[in-house]
């Protein structure tokens, strides 16, 4: 009898020890966000209506048919006045390495200095981890290491260089990041992400090459995190989920949006007609994933019973299910903030409208696709930026981050807020103006006779017209 209670009060301690040991293991795995800076271009990289049609017209290979296409593209893209692109672009040159280098570090430097002059505890000498992602721009030596040479960094420091990712490459950086938080405690870790667009000027006619040229501009963000559980009430945000999803097994989702030539030689980056199927399909597949983690049980249990109630009601009625007015989950029960990526307005819209988003959801997305562009992978880091500045991220909400990437990939990240934040970030110096009155491009203002039919029966040099 002595026996048998000595082996089950060894078997409860032996499970009692795992239990704790799995319960300290998880909290070691915690990521938390201790800040983020967002770059902001100097004056003299500023991209009005008059400065890019001027940057449009050094391309000798478009005709009135291309002008007609980027015109309308330019005013239905979302973008406004402000945004900024590389100095050789808007000067009108091909690039050298030096301008693909002075790019890189210009926003990789800034936003990184300003990083650690915050009223952080960590220095440049204590990050474990960097992880930096440019898709477009690998040069040799690494980005890592031009980081790690100019802030001294330590010897034992494990880099990564992610490239080819796409506009969300931020998230799955912070997922690199969040795996590696299982193997090394008490680490801190930066992130740096932005996009190469010096060498990335596309040159030739091609309208579905030519629409990256509208939309994307200069921008990138480096970010601060730590699973140091001292420093968590140092933290802005806590990682609650994080859900991947790739289907580049499929070979028109693959091509959907691709780094290629034109038929005259030209390099730039293509975007098909099947790009919005691509992305409707990953991103529900995601939130297959996502949505029993994020959301509270009433709500999924809601979601299935109107569901089979609705089903029954459309067969009785010997009717077809629309899926617009079909059943549809109400996100907001678990998440208060959505930060779509701001890669152009047809991709936020349609996203705030899959979810049942209001205009007051999808705002802080327009408004910095609007202020800053297309800034790739950086993009989420604005509108989060611009949700701050507002001052709408309060103590244990959460935040939805959304974004679609090259490959083609879908990434969902859900973060909760740990403090009140109001910090009005890169958006300083004109929050107060925003949202602004109306998001009317002047472009169509300034060029809409570009569209006269006359000009169709004309031969005319449109690079002297605009000069």
């Amino acid at each position: 009898m002595e026996i048998f209670t000595t082996l089950c009060l060894l078997t409860l301690y032996y499970g009692l020890f795992c239990l704790c040991k799995l319960v300290l293991q998880k909290r070691d795995q915690s990521c938390y966000m201790l800040a983020y800076e967002c770059y902001k271009a100097k004056e003299d990289m500023r991209v009005n209506s008059d400065s890019c049609a001027k940057i449009v017209m050094q391309n000798k290979n478009l005709g009135l048919e291309e002008l007609r296409f980027l015109l309308k593209t330019v005013v239905n893209s979302g973008i406004g006045e402000e945004t900024s692109c590389p100095r050789n672009i808007i000067a009108c040159r091909n690039s050298t390495i030096e301008d693909e280098l002075h790019e890189m570090d210009g926003i990789i430097f800034d936003t990184l200095d300003k990083l650690f002059a915050r009223s952080t505890p960590i220095s440049p000498s204590q990050i474990d981890i960097l992880v930096v992602n440019v898709s477009m721009l690998s040069p040799a030596p690494s980005l890592t290491s031009r980081i790690a040479n100019r802030y001294k960094m330590r010897e034992d420091i494990k880099t990564f260089n992610l490239s080819g990712m796409g506009c969300s490459a931020s998230l799955i950086a912070i997922d690199v990041v969040q795996n590696l938080f299982k193997s090394y405690k008490n680490a801190n870790a930066i992130v740096v992400s932005t996009e190469s667009l010096a060498p990335n000027w596309y040159c030739g006619k091609e309208k579905s090459m030519l629409l990256t040229n509208c939309l994307f501009r200069s921008g990138g963000c480096s970010m601060l995190f730590t699973n140091n559980r001292d420093l968590k009430h140092r933290a802005m945000l806590k990682l609650k989920h994080l859900v991947r999803t790739h289907i580049g097994s499929s070979d028109e989702a693959y091509d959907c949006c691709i780094q290629a030539e034109d038929e005259s030689g030209y390099q730039g980056f293509r975007l098909t007609k099947y790009l919005t199927k691509a992305a409707a399909l990953a991103f529900t597949m995601n939130l297959q994933i996502l949505v029993p983690k994020m959301l509270p049980l009433r709500e999924i249990l809601r979601y299935l019973l109107a569901s089979l109630l609705h089903n029954l009601s459309t067969k009785s009625q010997n009717l077809e299910a629309d899926g617009g007015d079909g059943v549809k989950l109400n996100l907001k029960t678990g998440i208060e903030h959505f930060c779509i990526h701001p890669g152009g307005r047809a991709i936020i819209d349609g996203i705030g409208k899959s979810l049942g988003l209001s205009d007051y959801d999808v705002e802080p997305s327009r408004m910095a696709l609007y202020r800053f562009g297309n800034t790739s992978a950086a993009g989420f880091w604005y509108a989060l930026g611009y949700m701050e500045a507002k001052q709408r991220l309060k103590k244990g909400t959460r935040i939805l981050m959304s974004g679609f990437g090259a490959g083609f990939k879908c990434n969902n990240i859900v973060w909760e807020v740990l403090k009140d934040l109001e910090d009005a970030n890169v958006w300083k110096d004109c929050i107060d103006s925003y949202p602004p009155e109306t998001l009317v491009n002047p472009f169509m203002e300034k060029y809409g006779w570009l569209n006269d039919e006359y000009l169709s029966f004309l031969r005319l040099d449109f690079s002297q017209i605009f000069a």
